[in-house]
């Protein structure tokens, strides 16, 4: 008797794994990663932090079938360009997602200190926009709306999301199908984001990590994300702490006013407390409000319905 539900308690446990585990896409095709050495490394994981990626791509997080809004957005977990904080910044962000009935997608992007990358400075955007190209192709077949594709990041994380949100330049073609498919999101959400790399406001390890020590600045300026805003940028919400000693929350005044002066709907909310440390739950003071904003944004940017089938 105990063999036999020891067996069933087994099959259990195997089924909910298969029903709750996530299912990872590759970004590129096997073998033609682009930007790439194509050095036999492995990836490296660590205390729930990711230092390289060999394998670009994302895990998808979906909502039922009957909750979902049509919406979908990428989100860049953050780490200073140098790791990936995947579980705090992507996946618990992810399920949150889900229970709006937005469809998530956590991006395993490549970090610049990867001693496989061609061009450092390159490499993440080129698998940010690959991501929003390979989501916007396969929209019908997940119930998406090709265009209510947003990205999402916090710190590093909301600096590529950022500068994936205001680029014209295509750095992902690669003579494919979806190269005719479009790069750029629908809409951002920035937490505590790096922007600016060009002056006294910016991170210094994200400046080191994504350009190398030695860079120029013209390159700062071209990697600076309020240097690149312009009319054609996607709706933007921004949330910040002003006690934030991690990264200087000019950082997000920049980014708004930039927006702002290209007539590009912005809203941004600058919290009392928090720090550099912005969760989806447990924050101090008002900052927990954060999440209700953000949902009350997308509804009313109508990128998600406020009710579904009318209940």
């Amino acid at each position: 008797m105990h063999k036999k539900l020891g067996l069933i308690l087994l099959v259990l446990l195997v089924t909910c794994g298969k029903l709750f585990a996530q299912d990872f896409i590759e970004l590129w095709p096997k073998g033609h990663i682009p930007n790439s050495k194509h050095l036999k490394l492995k990836d490296s994981i660590a205390n729930e932090r990711i230092y390289r990626v060999m394998l670009p791509g994302m895990y998808a997080f979906f909502p039922g079938t009957q909750e979902n809004k049509g919406a979908a957005v990428v989100i860049c977990p953050g780490g200073g360009y140098e790791r990936l904080a995947y579980v705090i910044s992507g996946f618990q962000l992810a399920k949150w997602f889900n229970t709006m009935g937005i469809t998530a997608f956590v991006l395993n992007y490549r970090l610049p200190n990867s001693p496989d990358l061609v061009e450092r400075q390159t490499g993440p955007l080129m698998d940010a926009q690959r991501a929003i190209r390979y989501i916007r192709a396969n929209a019908t077949k997940w119930g998406i709306k090709p265009d209510k594709i947003g990205i999402m990041g916090s710190s590093s994380g909301g600096h590529l999301a950022a500068t994936a949100g205001v680029t014209d330049r295509d750095v992902s073609a690669i003579k494919d199908s979806l190269d005719n498919v479009a790069f750029k999101p629908d809409f951002m959400i920035l937490v505590s984001p790096v922007i600016d790399l060009s002056t006294t406001y910016a991170h210094p390890g994200s400046v080191k990590n994504l350009l190398g020590p030695n860079a120029t600045d013209d390159l700062k300026k071209q990697f600076s994300a309020q240097l690149n805003v312009n009319t054609k940028a996607p709706p933007c919400f921004i949330v910040d702490a002003i006690n934030d000693k991690t990264v200087n929350p000019m950082n997000s005044l920049l980014f708004y006013q930039a927006l702002l002066q290209a007539g590009v709907p912005v809203s941004f909310h600058a919290f009392p407390q928090g720090a550099h440390a912005i969760a989806l739950r447990n924050n101090p003071g008002s900052t927990d409000q954060w999440t209700k904003l953000c949902e009350a944004w997308m509804i009313e940017m109508n990128l998600i319905p406020e009710k579904l089938n009318g209940k």
